[in-house]
């Protein structure tokens, strides 16, 4: 055989058999990601746990494979089972207004309200009055409504899903850490020599401190969130507290689902003077310490914009799912952080570059 064709054929072999790995790896592919960020955000606990194994990997990475399992879980199947319970109760709650109808008299609070009270009231008789179109107004609000809230059950089903895997892989990341780290260090200098590895270290610095303020920020808020809710004996302090730390993760409405949720609450319960506490609680507490924690975390490796931790929250949410609260922003800001030390060593000051009037040179 010609020495050409057969080096073509092995070329062809190897393109093949990379492809076939990809396609396998492909449906994995957040859940893989995913794991290495825990696994990098959690370095210092498993080397702490390492210590107390007396170097035994197995049992460092499966206490810490049950204690992910304790905190993220646990509490994600908890939370997930509420909201599908409460999503029934408001689907069967908003059935019997199709069928027949608001009552003739608004109710008194709406009445009362200041300066739209009144107008209000009047549209309220209105559409008790015409059938038709109260039954258009409340299919106009409940279909949307009801395929939100189921999407966000199967939503948080999902995660639950993702999180067990992503648990699962990271046991066996871990149990072979010093395997996976010497072959990234080696390659990394294969491919960039000093570089590779400087962007290695840049890479791990800039995963931990964004997931540091993500996460961290959310407990933050949760906490918060928790002593308003003491305070105003709202029930479900501890369920409340792990939604408030799942979805404060989502910017701008995330916390305010919850602390609204719960001053609407509130009010029915005719604590009026509760309902403005966790409304003034939630906007000067809670809300705002997304405003000033989440910017100094992310700040200590790298400055990731409000507009790219939003758009990585929900597109990465649309690409991987649950788990791209987490990895969205992550890869976003990783990608930032690289593009900017590739550009500071590619520009003219930059000892890798030619002196000026040397490019075309012979």
């Amino acid at each position: 055989m010609n020495p050409s064709h057969k080096q073509l054929i092995q070329i062809a072999l190897v393109v093949l058999l990379l492809i076939g790995c990809v396609a396998v790896l492909l449906p994995f592919t957040g859940t893989l990601l995913f794991a290495v960020v825990i696994c990098l955000t959690t370095l210092p606990i498993r080397n702490r746990l390492l210590t107390l194994c007396r170097g035994r990997s197995n049992l460092a990475a499966l206490l810490l494979s049950l204690l992910l399992l304790l905190l993220l879980v646990v509490p994600m199947a908890l939370l997930s089972g509420s909201l599908a319970d409460a999503v029934q109760i408001g689907i069967r709650q908003a059935k019997p207004l199709l069928e027949s109808g608001l009552p003739g008299e608004a109710p008194a609070w709406l009445s009362g309200l200041p300066v739209v009270g009144p107008d209000a009231a009047q549209y309220w008789q209105d559409l008790a009055e015409s059938r038709d179109e109260m039954n258009n107004l409340l299919r106009q609000v409940f279909d949307p409504t009801r395929k939100f809230a189921l999407a966000a059950v199967s939503l948080f089903a999902q995660g639950l899903l993702q999180l067990v895997l992503v648990i699962f892989f990271v046991f066996f990341i871990f149990r072979d850490a010093h395997l996976y780290a010497e072959a990234l260090l080696t390659g990394s200098r294969m491919l960039a020599g000093d570089l590779g590895e400087r962007m290695l270290a840049l890479a791990e610095g800039t995963v931990t401190g964004v997931m540091a303020g993500i996460v961290g920020t959310a407990a933050a808020q949760a906490i918060v969130a928790m002593i308003g809710f003491l305070i105003a004996g709202v029930p479900g302090v501890i369920l409340l507290t792990f939604a408030t730390f799942f979805f404060s993760m989502v910017p701008v409405i995330g916390a305010t689902l919850i602390w609204l949720g719960a001053a609407v609450w509130l009010y029915n319960e005719d604590q009026g003077g509760w309902a403005i506490f966790m409304v003034l609680w939630g906007m000067f507490g809670i809300s705002s310490v997304d405003n000033f924690l989440k910017p100094i975390l992310i700040s200590r490796s790298s400055s990731l914009p409000l507009l790219l931790i939003v758009v990585g929250v929900f597109g990465g949410v649309l690409v991987f799912g649950f788990i791209g609260l987490f990895l969205g922003p992550t890869l976003l800001a990783l990608g930032q952080v690289l593009i900017r030390e590739w550009l500071a060593r590619a520009g003219p000051d930059s000892p890798d570059a030619l002196p000026t009037g040397t490019e075309h040179q012979p």
